[in-house]
């Protein structure tokens, strides 16, 4: 009889590919769920990024196999936004590499830097992908923890003891801020500690950066600080910051030494993105300050103020100074499981929302809304739940 690899063995199936399977059944018996779960966006990009795909789809000369590295025109796209926005210098020929998107990202850099039996350290809670890929590529999974009592930062002193037992090997720590799933901003601090830890201890930091412009005037990199490229990767994404979630494109940014290893992995599995999507996708990098202000920040504060009011109906508890596209909250403490609330608010009001546990033990007592929803729909299912809860 026919099994599959044992690496399967080490993962489930994605918590929300399973839970949406549900929900598309209870749809089709005529319960009209209103999702706030999943963070994609649904607002288009800007006019000017679909008429460049339209006008390059239309030349004769456009659809062959393209440079896996990506196209000049995306690459020094590219380095100017990340000098625009962050005030970062990036070669564009050597230290940018573009990816089809930061799950990629993770296998890619996975692949370059870890052998099978390494450690990679990965925030608790944090972006379940980190986890899945490490385990099935043969990756030993060792948690850091964020808390909300730190504000979602790393604990700097349990990550030196971490790094420090006889039997430590760990080889990549996994970060993200502006932060996922909790909200927690970047600081010019933690990115400072974070370079100085991956120089000192000779470890890849990888910072995963996707929601730097979401409801955040002040957008930062960690390659901002001083000696970070040389130690360290930073993935950025045009699916929150740029409505383009399905186009998938992103990049991965580092020195020239690190892209080139990234890179070998990555010629080997990807064989380049349509030429279209890449001339849009700089074209889109344009955007204007003001198209970044009404699409990410005051839609989504408008948004935000009818989630604020899901999470008090509720009951729950959150951080008004939180950013980024969701709305993280803290259950009342009757509830012996976060599921209890969420199945409830899903099966009786008719809303899905997503529990924080699926995310990391440090999230099994939270929440999470997504903001990824027209203001009617966001309004119409906080009606639902007051009606219900």
């Amino acid at each position: 009889m026919i099994q599959p690899a044992e690496r399967l063995n080490t993962v489930s199936e994605y918590y929300f590919s399973r839970k949406l399977k549900e929900v598309a059944l209870l749809n089709a018996e005529g319960k009209d769920i209103i999702s706030l779960a999943i963070g994609s966006p649904d607002m288009p990009p800007s006019e000017q990024t679909i008429s460049k795909l339209c006008e390059v789809a239309r030349q004769p000369n456009a659809h062959g196999y393209q440079p896996t590295m990506g196209t000049p025109e995306l690459r020094e796209a590219m380095a100017a936004f990340y000098k625009r926005w962050y005030d970062v210098d990036l070669d564009p020929k050597t230290e940018i590499l573009p990816l089809i998107g930061s799950k990629e990202g993770i296998l890619h850099v996975t692949l370059a830097f870890v052998n099978p039996g390494d450690e990679v350290l990965v925030p608790n809670p944090g972006y379940p992908t980190y986890t899945s890929l490490s385990k099935i590529l043969g990756a030993k999974i060792v948690n850091y923890n964020l808390r909300e009592d730190n504000g979602w930062q790393p604990d700097f002193d349990e990550l030196e003891e971490i790094v420090r037992r006889p039997s430590s090997n760990c080889k990549l720590l996994w970060t993200n801020y502006p932060n996922m799933p909790t909200g927690g901003n970047a600081r010019r601090e933690t990115y400072e500690r974070l370079v100085d830890f991956a120089i000192r201890h000779n470890i890849v930091v990888v910072n995963d950066n996707p929601y730097s412009f979401i409801l955040n005037e002040h957008p930062m990199s960690l390659l901002q600080v001083p000696g970070a490229k040389d130690h360290c990767i930073e993935f950025n994404s045009m699916s929150k910051s740029h409505n383009m979630p399905g186009w998938r494109v992103g990049l991965c940014a580092s020195n020239a030494e690190f892209i080139s290893w990234i890179l070998k992995v990555q010629s080997n599995i990807e064989s380049g993105t349509f030429r279209g999507i890449q001339l849009a996708a700089a074209e889109a990098y344009n955007n204007s300050d003001a198209w970044h202000h009404e699409n990410n920040i005051a839609t989504y504060s408008r948004r935000r103020q009818y989630a604020e009011q899901i999470m008090e109906v509720l009951g729950c508890v959150y951080d008004k100074q939180q950013v980024g596209m969701f709305l993280w909250g803290k259950i009342p403490a009757h509830y012996h499981h976060v599921e209890e609330l969420t199945e409830r608010v899903l099966h009786e009001a008719r809303v899905f929302i997503t529990p924080g546990f699926i995310f990391g033990s440090n999230g099994e007592r939270y929440i999470r809304i997504s903001l990824c929803a027209k203001e009617e729909k966001i309004k119409e299912a906080l009606e639902r739940i007051k009606q219900t809860i």
